[in-house]
This record gives C-alpha cells, structure tokens and sequence, in this order.
C-alpha cells in the first residue's frame, strides 16, 4: 500500500462519509457523528483504494483462501477485491453472508464460493461493537471455514477490536475513527 493511497483514502472519507448530527448507531448507542463508509465504498476511486489496500494486506498472509463479509457493508469491498486479485494474478474466491437464510430458491445463508476447509479474510467498512460482524464470522465458522482475519476500512473504537481478538480472529483497521475526526 503507498501512502498516498492511504492519504487519498483518508480524505475520501473525511469528505464524504463522516456526517455530523444526531444518530442512533446500529448498536443502538447515540452518536454524534455518523460514518456512512457506503458513500465511499460505492465510489470509483474510494472503492478502488480499499480493495489496493486490503488486497496488499491479504498477499501477506498466504493461509487465506477466500474473502467475504456480511451483506451489505462488505458488498463492494469484495468486488473490488476480487477484480483486483484476477488482474493482480492472485485470484481469490469471493463469498457474502445474509443477515438471514433466503426465504426462496436455495434458501442460503452464505451466497458465492464459500467451502468448508476455507481459511478467509472477512471485511467490513465500519465496526462500532462488532455485533452483525460476530454473526457473520459465526455462519461462516458454521460452514466449516476458519476465519483468519477480519478487515475493516475505520474501527470506532469502542470494543469490537478486544472481541473479535477473544474470538480468535486477527483484527485489522485501516482507520481508527481517532485517524479522522
């Protein structure tokens, strides 16, 4: 990952996705600033940023066999993945996971090209107590796939880190929220 990349990214972020008001987190807890990372993840060149940084992160550890995440947060972080590690000859399968099992057709928890025996690398775009998180890393463990690493693009410190550790699963942020307030 060069700096710039990281610097370029850290300002995407600052100017599109960190909104300022009253809101009330997925945890339930109150904030006074919100990150809407979907605003940079469903942009071209934030997006493409992520998926060079995570994607240089991923090559370092050789173990990992598949990347994913829960559905929706992870979406485009894996498609950039994914088309970045076929151009980069380092092809990687790619998998997301529900919130909950499909009502029709197949009737899946975990979509795409998961396999029992996986060693992945998870994403998220951004984690405050880890609880949607925890319940993806469950489904996939419930699969039969091991999950090496946790990837999230900004960490809001407050927790989840400490839990994903006690889980057994490496955790890594690109930003800590301290980076960009």
């Amino acid at each position: 990952m060069s700096v710039n990349d990281r610097e370029r990214l850290k300002e995407i972020l600052k100017e599109r996705s960190i909104l300022r008001g009253d809101f009330t987190l997925a945890s339930g807890k109150k904030s006074d600033y919100y990150i809407d990372a979907r605003l940079t993840t469903l942009d071209a060149e934030g997006v493409n940023l992520i998926g060079k940084i995570l994607l240089e992160e991923i090559k370092k550890d050789s173990s990992i066999t598949a990347v994913g995440g829960p559905t929706m947060g992870a979406d485009p972080i894996v498609g950039s993945v994914l088309a970045l590690s076929h151009e980069g000859n380092y092809p990687l399968p790619g998998f997301l996971v529900r919130k909950q099992e499909k009502g029709h057709g197949t009737g899946k928890l975990i979509e795409g090209n998961l396999k029992s025996g996986d060693v992945v690398a998870m994403f998220e775009d951004v984690v405050t107590t880890g609880g949607s998180v925890i319940k993806a890393i469950n489904a996939v463990r419930d699969a039969g796939a091991e999950v090496g690493k946790l990837f999230v693009i900004v960490d809001r410190e407050e927790g989840a880190k400490a839990k994903f550790e006690e889980m057994g699963v490496k955790f890594y942020s690109i930003f800590r929220i301290s980076d960009l307030l």
